[in-house]
Order: C-alpha cells, then sequence, then structure tokens
C-alpha cells in the first residue's frame, strides 16, 4: 500500500477505541504525522508510533486554536514532501466532520487521498443504549442532521422541521445544542406528539457516558450533559427505554485492551 504524497482521512469512531477499525488501526500505527481532532480519544492518539509528529488541530465549543485553511496547509505540505500523513476525525469523517472542504483542498493541490470509514457518534449512541434506530413496526426512516448552523443545511426554522418531523421517523441529532426548550417548541409545532420518546447521550461509549431518557413535551427538562453530544428521537427507541423521563445508566461491558 503505497503512502507516500497521500492523505488517509480516518475515522477514530466515538470513543472506545475497541470500536477502530482493523485498517485504522493500521494506518494510526504507521503514520507519520497525525492531525487529530480535539474530540478524539487519547487512548486512541496514544495508539500512533512513538515517533509520530501529533498536532491537535481540534476546534470545539467556538474555540479555535487553529483554522480550517491552516489544517488543510499543514496536510498539503507534508504530502507534498512524501510524509505519511493521517487526518484522524472523530466519528466518522464523512459525517459533520468537515471532510468535504479538506477533499477540495487536497484535489486543488493534487494530492491524493483514501478515507477510512470509522462508526458515528449517532450509531454508537444507539447501540451503547441498546437501541434500534429502525423497526419495521414503527420507523422506517433515519434522518441524521445537527443544529449547529452551517449556511443554508442547518434546521433551525419550523418550516424546515414539517419536511422531516414525521413519527415514522428516527431523528439522530448532533450538536443539539442547550436551547432545548426551542428545540421542544419546534419539534411539537411541527407535528410530532408530546410523547414520542428521546434520549440525549453525552459521551457515546466512553467510560464516563450518560444518557437521559425522556420524551419530547419533558425535553426542556432535561439537564445540561458534557460535550459531544447526541439526541435520539423515534419509536424504534421505546422498547428499550424506560417510560418515564430520568437519567439511566445503561449496562456496558468491560474495556479490554486494545493491543498495540
Amino acid at each position: 500500500m503505497t503512502t507516500a504524497g497521500i492523505v488517509y482521512f480516518v475515522g477514530a469512531g466515538p470513543g472506545d477505541p475497541e470500536l477502530l477499525t482493523l485498517k485504522a488501526h493500521a494506518l494510526l500505527r504507521r503514520a507519520d504525522v497525525v492531525l487529530h481532532d480535539d474530540l478524539v480519544a487519547p487512548e486512541i492518539v496514544a495508539i500512533a508510533q512513538q515517533t509520530a509528529q501529533i498536532v491537535n488541530v481540534g476546534k470545539r465549543c467556538g474555540t479555535k486554536s487553529i483554522t480550517q485553511a491552516q489544517i488543510n496547509r499543514l496536510m498539503i505540505d507534508a504530502a507534498a514532501r512524501g510524509i505519511f500523513v493521517l487526518r484522524l476525525k472523530s466519528g466518522d469523517p464523512g459525517v459533520f466532520g468537515r471532510l468535504a472542504e479538506e477533499i477540495s483542498a487536497l484535489e486543488a493541490a493534487g494530492i491524493p487521498y483514501e478515507i477510512v470509514p470509522g462508526v458515528t457518534a449517532g450509531i454508537a449512541a444507539a447501540a451503547s443504549i441498546g437501541a434500534s434506530l429502525t423497526d419495521r413496526r414503527s420507523s422506517s426512516r433515519v434522518v441524521f442532521l445537527t443544529r449547529h448552523r452551517t449556511g443554508q443545511n442547518a434546521i433551525h426554522d419550523t418550516e424546515d422541521w414539517s419536511a422531516i418531523a414525521r413519527d415514522d421517523t428516527t431523528l439522530v441529532i448532533y450538536m443539539p445544542g442547550r436551547d432545548l426548550a426551542a428545540l421542544r417548541a419546534e419539534l411539537l409545532h411541527a407535528g410530532l406528539p408530546p410523547d414520542f420518546p428521546a434520549v440525549i447521550v453525552s459521551r457515546a461509549t466512553a467510560p464516563n457516558q450518560r444518557e437521559w431518557v425522556t420524551t419530547i413535551s419533558a425535553l426542556d427538562q432535561a439537564p445540561p450533559v458534557d460535550p459531544p453530544s447526541v439526541l435520539l428521537l423515534g419509536r424504534s427507541l421505546a422498547r428499550s427505554l424506560p417510560q418515564s423521563p430520568h437519567q439511566k445508566r445503561f449496562p456496558r461491558s468491560e474495556l479490554v485492551s486494545f493491543p498495540r
């Protein structure tokens, strides 16, 4: 496998090192430069070889220690010198990770790339609470979206919600924000019933994962949770959840050390 002059976009998954793909693990052990998101678990970054240059290029909660243009330049300059560059992104590289912008920069510079998918946080969150995102009896669609505004693509008003907020749809909302009262009002106004199941999952698959089980009607009563968090809404969740809003600790298997 050729590594010189190429950038690998690698999904680090939601946080549990055991959820890394074998290919991601192998590439991480061989990379000379690792440019990683701030949300990538330290245990995953530590898999890199000791001689690798590790650079945190995270932009989190509005705090930007590095610009997107600078990240692009780091990738391009290193790859142009034949250095094995690994761009390590939390979750899956192609889900709300600005992958398209970085691909465009590499293509403009004539730098080849390869994408190695990872487990995205929404799927991991559902799995961690023992729930299915779909159910032939109730939920035939899944919609992944974000409340974080990105041009014209963010959901931010009732008119937008009405197109996707259906009783037969599971909504997976990344970066739901702290104004859950406004979100509650938007969802109810769009026609979703008050008893529609909802779960907020914070730090999915990490040892400090937390969940808040609720419904749309009580969404505004949920306590603040640590980022990153994902909000799941859908009938398919109901079979795995209690009927009253509360915080719940779901059983989790013990982590097994991942071989270096």
